[in-house]
């Protein structure tokens, strides 16, 4: 059965558990909506996602926002296409967190044959946006 055919509720558990072991997992990350139109993903702050200034590493933000990113463009990829792998990645920020779960939305911009580009917010537990994220992935085929 195809991902996109799962029931939400086998779906998030399937996508939380390709995590553990890797990155995602490692970090927290938790996958809590999975739509072809909407990805939502939290990650619960703990001090070892900090920067050694105290304030949130950007590289933790940056990983949730791409891995939810990334998720979705699984989620999207045309019936023929092997795989992707993120070619360009932008964030803005504008502000923090020091405790709390912070909260990332991520949608589709563009889910095309060759590229995917996708835009993913992220928020503090406050609801206050404290990034913009933007991504673009490649689509990839299989080689004969």
């Amino acid at each position: 059965m195809n991902e996109r055919e799962l029931p939400p509720a086998e779906l998030l558990k399937l996508v939380n558990e390709r995590g553990v072991g890797y990155l995602p997992g490692l970090i927290g990350i938790v996958f809590t909506e999975m739509t072809p139109e909407l990805i939502r993903a939290e990650l619960p702050i703990r001090p070892d996602l900090l920067a050694p200034n105290g304030f949130l590493h950007a590289a933790t933000v940056i990983a949730l926002a791409d891995t939810a990113c990334g998720y979705g463009c699984r989620l999207l990829l045309p019936e023929t296409a092997s795989g992707f792998t993120t070619i360009e990645l932008k964030s803005n920020f504008l502000g923090t967190a020091l405790s709390g779960t912070i909260q990332c939305e991520a949608t589709p911009v563009h889910a095309g044959r060759t590229t995917q580009v996708w835009d993913a917010e992220v928020r503090n537990a406050e609801g206050r946006r404290m990034a913009l994220f933007r991504c673009t992935q490649a689509v990839l085929y299989a080689r004969s």
